[in-house]
């Protein structure tokens, strides 16, 4: 055995360790050195190429998974799917993501992810018929995936046919499920039978669907209350440094609040304007909090200018992709109400639009929804409760800093009379008047939200008061909250 070898057997364990620890800085050292002494490695390529999209560099990324395709990778359908994962959710290039999944299908017919992720394309893009045909071509392979029938369901009930999807869906739960799958079936089922006016049996099948979903999640992942107030009390507590001089790019439009307070339907208003994209729940943020600033927020007392100038620079390239030649872009991303202290230090002339709505609509909202392990405090009514006590605390504390720069946008006058209200948002956002903002056409433009069937109808106000439905269950959860 030449040292030689014996020097590329040692890079390749090194390289192996550090992604294993999720160490990417050095994981991504690692493998150029090896790739620069083993070139033709399609294994390392398509390494290198998770390593670049755990650290946010989708370009470089999209080029090693490319690499690894052409040295003709084993399983290349797995190839194509992250391609398209990059291409969708971070670069909002679904086209170039639909022709990949086409090619991961093309390899593995019977790829199921990849058909999945097709029909939540299709969804994002109002395209009904393409979306279920995808589906439908899941539940062919295995007629019991939830999260194909699931998603069916919501077709369904866009089309006015909840009872169509409460059949299939109480049919499925018939069966012996994997647990994730009945959570998936559980929740579409209450949503279902709440579009159907059987509101008794919803509440049941909503209750039975978080337990399942609580189950699920892992001790380590539960919400603590007590480790939430730690992090509010931080923030309030935590003296910012001083701001960054403005840049010369305008700063995005930062629309947060409340996951299901009308983050969405605030970001469609806005993206009609003729100055204004629409860049999505975006995860720039909580990325540069995770990778770069933790512990959080104390590293933010002694972050140095140039730190911070560095990180600023980061959000930029990250977003700059989504202007599509606008000048605004906005980042939608609900629970940055946690980093209004970091956006008005990076970006002292940032717009804050704070998305509200009644309370209790939006915890019933929240119950109705599945967030897998996108948010820890979603199952339990009590969790919810604590969550939102917790959120109204911080937003007292920002409002105190930074009273001119953030606008209260209110979900239920918005639905019930509009135009005064999206007045009141474009004056707040230096935009001049645009008839487009108030258009009731269904927009055509990619809607990655939970609730992307519910946007593309026309403004109603059918969820205010939703929780008068619920009544029955709410009263300790309401009183909590009033």
């Amino acid at each position: 055995m030449t040292s030689q070898t014996v020097d590329i057997a040692t890079l390749g364990r090194q390289a192996a360790i550090l992604l294993s620890q999720r160490r990417y800085e050095p994981a991504a050292d690692a493998y150029v050195a090896l790739l620069a002494a083993r070139p033709d490695s399609a294994n390392d390529w398509f390494n290198y190429g998770y390593v670049l999209r755990c650290l946010r560099r989708f370009e470089p990324a999209l080029d090693a998974y490319a690499r690894a395709l052409t040295l003709r990778v084993q399983q290349p359908e797995e190839v194509h799917v992250n391609r398209a994962a990059i291409l969708s959710d971070h670069l909002q290039r679904d086209a170039e993501a639909v022709v990949e999944l086409e090619a991961a299908l093309r390899a593995n017919p019977r790829y199921v992810i990849a058909l999945l992720n097709l029909g939540h394309i299709h969804e994002d893009h109002g395209r009904r018929a393409e979306a279920r045909a995808a589906y439908a071509r899941v539940l062919a392979l295995d007629p019991l995936n939830g999260r194909a029938l699931a998603r069916t369901a919501a077709i369904d009930q866009f089309e006015q046919a909840p009872e169509r999807a409460v059949a299939s869906l109480r049919k499925a739960l018939q069966h012996r499920l994997h647990p994730e799958d009945a959570a998936e079936i559980g929740f579409a089922l209450g949503n279902a039978l709440d579009a159907a006016g059987q509101y008794e049996e919803a509440w049941a099948a909503l209750r039975s669907a978080n337990d399942g979903a609580r189950r699920l999640r892992p001790p380590a992942e539960a919400y603590s209350k007590a480790a939430h107030d730690r992090l509010i009390d931080a923030l309030i507590a935590t003296k910012l440094p001083p701001a960054l001089s403005a840049g010369e790019d305008a700063p995005p439009l930062f629309i947060c609040g409340m996951f299901r307070s009308g983050s969405t339907l605030a970001e469609q208003v806005l993206a009609r304007h003729r100055d204004v994209a629409a860049g999505g729940e975006l995860e720039a943020l909580p990325a540069i909090v995770a990778q770069r600033l933790s512990p959080y927020p104390d590293t933010l007392t002694t972050a140095t200018p140039d730190l911070l100038a560095e990180l600023r620079d980061q959000y930029l390239r990250e977003v700059a992709p989504l202007r599509a030649g606008a000048g605004i872009v906005t980042d939608k991303r609900p629970d940055n109400f946690l980093h209004i202290g970091l956006i008005k230090t990076l970006f002292p002339t940032a717009k804050i639009i704070h998305t509200r709505r009644d309370p209790i609509d939006t915890l019933v909202s929240i119950y109705a929804l599945n967030f897998a392990d996108g948010v820890a405090y979603g199952n339990d009514l009590g969790d919810i409760v604590h969550y939102i006590r917790a959120y109204r605390r911080l937003m007292a504390h920002w409002a105190t800093l930074y009273p001119d720069d953030i606008f209260d946008l209110d979900y239920d006058r918005l639905v019930a009379d509009p135009q005064p209200v999206v007045e009141g948002l474009l004056a707040f956002c230096d935009l001049d008047w645009d008839e487009a903002c108030l258009s009731q056409k269904p927009s055509e433009a990619s809607v990655r939200t939970a609730s992307s069937w519910q946007v593309r109808q026309p403004l109603h106000n059918r969820s205010s008061g939703r929780w008068r439905n619920y009544a029955p269950f709410l009263a300790e959860v309401k009183a909590a909250l009033d």
